[in-house]
């Protein structure tokens, strides 16, 4: 790679793939070279806004073409790990929509062969750029509830699940996968600490055509004390805050705003500070630069200025969602940390 744009590569090109496709437009150091979908009413989507980006409909053709110096792998999770592989021997930096697989000697052997080939590996923990999160890390972190013990977070509601990828087990790898992909990326943000233990429980009490999941629970305990929990559910006919956090000096929630729709998950929640004095505070969610990801790519690539993203992070929380797994097939038995790094 010269001191040219860096050349990207799409491998797969659905709603997330456009949004990739808009942030590379706007970031300085990058360029959207190629685009790779076996549906070309996508790849129509994505020259309109690239329109001098090649097309490709196989995948290995792409990774081959010498046109691109990074792919960003957005097919389904059961194949995050065979295409970042493909991409790396290739000599391709890599980044991978979430999870960065689904287990981690996948991951270990991805970490170890992007080491070896001196590449970029990382994935697009987008939701660590979330307004809403980004508001609660940064009164956590300023100490505005002290110190952080208890940790809740919730996704859901009680709807039919869709009957695509994301709702069978083989290919998401579960609802703890689905969506503990993010939140729990989340907690690993607040809670930067040792895990003394996992649980997890999964229940089928209600929709029987997918594979998923349809209530989703994940308890983590830190070696301090701290606990953290994750729910994704399907059937949860009054909805918890999207946060909860418990300090020593007060607390954060952050409540669905239900005037939203039709997809609440999306919209940044309502952040309230309730102090220690027994007073409320709504708080102005904080301006995030867009496409800070992105621009942290080309940066990492050009300066070598490190990223927030590290993908040992990515890979613990692929840890721990596996250990989760483990735990609902014992009925929520503590499961021992021996997958982390931390």
């Amino acid at each position: 790679m010269d001191n040219s744009n860096i050349r990207v590569g799409l491998l797969a090109y659905g709603a997330i793939g456009h949004e990739h496709n808009q942030a590379i437009k706007a970031v300085e150091n990058l360029r959207l070279a190629a685009v790779c979908d076996t549906n070309p009413e996508r790849i129509k989507a994505a020259l309109e806004i690239s329109p001098d980006a090649k097309s490709f409909t196989d995948a290995n053709e792409m990774l081959t073409s010498g046109e691109i110096d990074l792919v960003i792998v957005s097919t389904p999770p059961n194949s995050h790990y065979q295409w970042a592989k493909a991409a790396l021997e290739k000599g391709i930096h890599v980044v991978l929509e979430k999870p960065m697989a689904l287990n981690t000697v996948q991951c270990d052997e991805l970490l170890a062969l992007a080491k070896e080939k001196n590449l970029l590996l990382v994935v697009y923990q987008n939701r660590r750029f979330d307004a809403d999160f980004v508001t609660m890390q940064d009164l956590i972190n300023s100490g505005a509830i002290g110190e952080l013990f208890n940790y809740e977070c919730f996704v859901g509601g009680y709807s039919k699940p869709c009957s695509y990828w994301h709702s069978d087990a083989e290919v998401s790898g579960g609802a703890i996968f689905d969506w503990g992909s993010h939140f729990i990326d989340q907690v690993l943000a607040l809670i930067p600490e040792a895990v003394q233990h996992v649980s997890g429980i999964n229940h089928n009490r209600v929709w029987d055509h997918v594979t998923n999941a349809d209530h989703a629970q994940v308890t983590i305990t830190f070696t301090g004390g701290k606990q953290a929990l994750f729910v994704n559910s399907d059937l949860a006919a009054a909805r918890k805050p999207k946060f909860y956090a418990l300090g020593t000096k007060g607390a954060i929630v952050g409540d669905w705003d239900l005037s939203a729709a039709p997809n609440v998950a999306d919209v940044p929640a309502i952040i309230t500070l309730f102090k220690e004095d027994g007073t409320s505070e709504v708080i102005s969610l904080k301006k995030v630069e867009p496409f800070a990801f992105h621009k942290s790519i080309g940066e990492f690539l050009k300066n070598k200025t490190p990223m927030s993203i590290n993908p040992q992070q990515s890979r613990d929380v692929v840890a721990i969602m596996q250990l989760a797994e483990d735990s609902a097939l014992a009925q929520g038995n503590l499961v021992k940390p021996a997958l982390l790094l931390r």
